[in-house]
């Protein structure tokens, strides 16, 4: 995207960050086809940026995005759309949307692009909703959001909105896109999956090693994330974030991230991000 096409009016750029899946546990299937879960989120200091222009005539609008995902799909309009509706708000925007990261990569961005829309519009508009209420709002769109909203690092369980705050390391990660694009449906609907791993106490969580249980049904799926695992596993212990596509691994520092990211072969593509526990947006918003 262009930055010429935003106005200079518009409010922005506001980081919409990606996340990590330090571990993720499938620890059982609900009635209604959901999973409850237990995982590990810690934001990335890889964002998408996004810039608000707000109006008067109610009308909301993207002015700019990518173009493989379409305005009434996505995230950050759908939440604009949801906040106007709830509060009665008759105030619009355009949503001017520079999407850096991958669709349908395991790290969020949709549901972090309609985070940062309901914490900033709720700014913007003058709505005064607390962070619990925008949470809760944030949870209709999808199970990853009231991480983002909440903004700290945390074990979720349940299917994701249960948020325990934790501080795990925040370590050098290369993160790598293996240039597939992974089906969350597909993955949780698989007859194969995992879905009786043992609920942990929190503390015993974050003491003990870390797994995926959707990586042996995306390896088996998708063998581009099968090589991009063991390519990354050949520098550090590589791991799956989300249902994929992308897997990360950590390093003890950001010149030991970016000589192995410099290596990563085409047509992948590497990023080295550094892990945080607070979200980059609670830092703009104040």
């Amino acid at each position: 995207m262009s930055l010429t096409s935003i106005p200079a009016t518009a409010s922005g750029p506001w980081p919409a960050p990606a996340k990590l899946n330090l571990f993720l546990y499938v620890t059982g299937r609900r009635p209604d086809g959901y999973h409850e879960l237990q995982t590990l989120y810690q934001f990335l200091t890889w964002v998408d940026w996004l810039y608000f222009e707000c109006n008067a005539d109610g009308g909301i609008h993207r002015g700019a995005g990518p173009a493989g995902i379409p305005p009434e799909q996505d995230l950050g309009v759908r939440a604009a759309r949801l906040l106007q509706q709830v509060t009665g708000c008759r105030q619009g925007v355009t949503l001017y949307l520079d999407k850096r990261l991958p669709p349908g990569g395991g790290l969020g961005g949709g549901s972090s692009d309609a985070a940062t829309t309901l914490l900033v519009l709720n700014r913007e508009w003058e709505l005064g909703l607390s962070i619990n209420e925008l949470s809760n709002l944030g949870l209709r769109l999808g199970a990853d959001v009231p991480v983002f909203v909440q903004g700290q690092a945390a074990v979720a369980e349940g299917i994701g909105e249960r948020l325990i705050p934790a501080s795990p390391p925040e370590a050098w990660y290369v993160v790598v896109d293996p240039a597939v694009t992974v089906s969350t449906a597909t993955v949780f609907f698989a007859p194969e999956l995992t879905r009786d791993t043992p609920r942990q106490k929190i503390a015993d969580l974050l003491a003990g090693p870390a797994r995926n249980d959707c990586e042996a049904v995306v390896r088996r799926s998708y063998p581009e994330v099968a090589a991009a695992l063991d390519w990354l596993s050949s520098f550090a212990p590589a791991r799956l974030t989300g249902t994929g596509a992308c897997v990360f691994a950590a390093f003890g520092s950001r010149a030991d991230a970016e000589q192995v990211a410099a290596r990563v072969p085409q047509p992948w593509a590497g990023q080295v991000a550094r892990g945080v526990n607070r979200s980059p947006l609670l830092a703009a918003l104040e």
